[in-house]
């Protein structure tokens, strides 16, 4: 079955639960997201995609492929906002990551480095510097850590624990946050990230 938020298709290729409304989905996407920024996002796609691996969602190829094992509609929007981030890293790299974002970025792992260290959390201080996706450490906040751990410790350093994971995962977690919980302390907690996403949905002639 396809449906549109704006003029972007979203295909149903296995159905949600039941208590999921796909209908209601694509209407709060469309109260939330002006057109423009959907304009690097191609397709929609929901549905049991083993690509996806333990994902909820992701955005590949100009697609977003999204789980059909949602419970609600705000679950799949999280995730919809979420790639929609991540879609729009390809139109405006050089004006989202560049040395203010970066330098914002490493300030917070230098100091959730001291947090963790002194909660006996140990790992190659070099992984600390880096801005990109790194499995290890992805893995050693996940697992060893912790993100409910992580959350008590990081509380007003990252919007959510999740965005100490990668610069990527820096924007795209505050840009859903942004969207969908509260603006303001994106604001607070992160202002260059803030003044990034502002930016970008001041463009409408992008």
């Amino acid at each position: 079955m396809e449906y549109y938020i704006h003029n972007t298709p979203v295909f149903v290729m296995h159905e949600p639960p039941q208590e999921m409304s796909v209908p209601s989905f694509c209407e709060e996407a469309e109260e939330i997201l002006s057109a423009h920024l959907l304009s690097g996002v191609d397709v929609v796609y929901i549905g049991d995609f083993k690509e996806l691996g333990d994902r909820n969602a992701a955005f590949m190829n100009g697609g977003i492929y999204m789980t059909a094992n949602e419970p609600t509609a705000f679950d799949m929007l999280e995730n919809f906002v979420h790639e929609t981030a991540h879609s729009l890293e390809n139109q405006y790299a050089w004006q989202i990551y560049d040395d203010s974002l970066i330098q914002e970025f490493k300030g917070k792992r230098t100091r959730l480095r001291a947090l963790l260290e002194a909660e006996g959390y140990k790992i190659n201080p070099l992984l600390y510097d880096f801005t990109e996706y790194n499995k290890k450490f992805d893995e050693f906040l996940a697992h060893e850590v912790g993100y409910p751990t992580l959350l008590s410790l990081t509380m007003g350093l990252f919007v959510s624990p999740y965005g100490a994971t990668s610069i990527q995962e820096y924007f795209a977690n505050g840009f859903e946050k942004y969207f969908l919980d509260n603006r303001r302390a994106v604001r607070d907690i992160s202002p260059i990230l803030y003044r990034k996403i502002e930016e970008i949905i001041n463009d409408e002639d992008a």
